[in-house]
């Protein structure tokens, strides 16, 4: 069945951080399938991965405004008035508990209309989405107004925090692949019991060719070299981070930490930074390419995901830095939530702490500097589940057998139940 065409459908693209979605659709292309990137927004960034930069010519154009969009879905009301109605009333009522999504359906809609006509012309023959918030809810509408199949990967703040709508997503998709069995446990928690035989574990994955194999250390030197990577956001934890370096210094450990990434809690991490006086040995490194990423994980010596669950309930999935940090044989310290256990093992693959404990991190973190042969035993252990479950060509094919076993059982539906392309097609 490979050889088909599979519409990827995300929220933006470029996006720095969501690598591993870069990383899924060229895995897939080398597997023999051929991919058709359908981002919400064509997003422009100042920092572009090397890889990413062959899909910018190859984005479908697809404006929120525009009279080929409104032609298309003149078209679709003209045609089929009272299955545009009710799609279009679902998608206001399921979404009206939040006005924020409200708008953005609506928005969407007549979009998504539009991505329906440019699908059935150039021969698609199943959809793809990541997330489970506005590209599931496209590929939904997509997939009534045309038959084409969809399935959804789910990741984290898309089922902690956003939900509505979740459970119609969910049940429509011809299955759903979910990043980690916490993900697969939450919905069936969340959306019902049901919900649970359709979810399969398909989990991100790296290259771990990618990233250099520091070598192992009998210590660290003159200078313990901590390093962090990650959007600047609440719920990845920065800020405990920053507190427990002032606490390694009260220790009288010396260090350095580095903190990778970009995003709106840049000021008030330069705040901390100035106001501990560890401006000499706490850096801001701001966005890096995901080469310049290998780069500063190769020259480290242990790598901390500090991340929280903030008061609305967004957390991590299992974030792909972990396999990053674990893959170039970093000791790895992490916060016990989400499905993060299941990549740092606590003792084993590496250590856990409590989130939002800056105690927590500064103890673990002086565990690894005081203990560095236990430290290399746990990164060693920590590599080798990387290489066993995390690896990249392994899930693609995970998801690939998914996609061949769904094409090869799905029947087309009745004519009748599904828009003809002449249907919505610009005149």
């Amino acid at each position: 069945m490979t050889g088909q065409k599979i519409a990827y459908v995300m929220s933006r693209f470029p996006h720095l951080p969501e690598t591993f979605i870069l990383r899924e659709m060229n895995d897939l292309e080398r597997q023999g399938w051929e991919v058709a990137l359908y981002p919400l927004i064509l997003q422009e960034q100042p920092v572009v991965h090397a890889a990413a930069k062959p899909w910018l010519a190859r984005r479908r154009q697809a404006p929120f405004v525009s009279r080929e969009v409104a032609v298309a879905n003149a078209r679709a009301v003209g045609t089929h008035p009272l299955r545009y109605g009710k799609l279009l009333g679902r998608a206001i009522w399921e979404n009206r508990s939040s006005p924020n999504f409200l708008v953005r359906s609506l928005a969407l809609f007549p979009k998504a209309t539009y991505m329906a006509r440019q699908m059935q012309e150039e021969g698609v023959a199943h959809i793809h989405a990541h997330y489970a918030t506005h590209p599931a809810l496209a590929a939904w509408l997509i997939h009534h107004l045309t038959g084409i199949s969809y399935s959804v990967t789910v990741h984290a703040h898309d089922i902690f925090v956003h939900t509505e709508m979740l459970a119609t997503k969910l049940r429509d998709a011809s299955f759903i692949a979910a990043i980690s069995e916490y993900n697969r446990e939450y919905l069936a928690r969340v959306v019902g019991p049901w919900v649970r035989e359709k979810i399969h574990i398909v989990h991100c994955g790296i290259e771990p060719s990618d990233y250099p194999v520091r070598a192992p250390l009998a210590d660290w030197g003159k200078c313990f070299e901590i390093i962090t990577t990650g959007s600047l956001q609440p719920y990845k934890g920065q800020s405990y981070l920053i507190e427990a370096c002032e606490r390694l210094r009260e220790q009288g450990v010396p260090f350095r930490c580095r903190i990778i990434g970009e995003g709106e809690e840049r000021p008030e991490l330069e705040r901390r930074i100035a106001a501990a006086q560890l401006g000499a040995q706490v850096e801001l490194m701001g966005a890096q390419s995901q080469e310049a990423v290998a780069r500063l994980l190769a020259s480290a010596h242990c790598y901390v995901q500090p991340s929280i669950i903030t008061p609305s309930g967004k957390m991590e999935g299992i974030p792909v830095s972990l396999m990053e940090a674990l893959a170039s044989l970093l000791p790895t310290i992490a916060t016990a939530i989400s499905g993060i256990p299941e990549l740092v093992r606590d003792g084993e693959t590496g250590l856990l702490v409590p989130p939002a404990d800056a105690v927590a991190l500064a103890g673990a973190l002086s565990t690894i500097y005081r203990e560095p042969e236990r430290a290399q035993r746990m990164a060693q252990a920590g590599r080798g589940l990387v290489l066993r479950e995390f690896e990249l060509k392994h899930n693609v094919q995970k998801l690939s057998s998914l996609f061949e076993q769904h094409l090869q059982k799905q029947s087309a539906p009745p004519p009748r139940e599904r828009l003809r392309a002449e249907d919505i097609a610009i005149s």
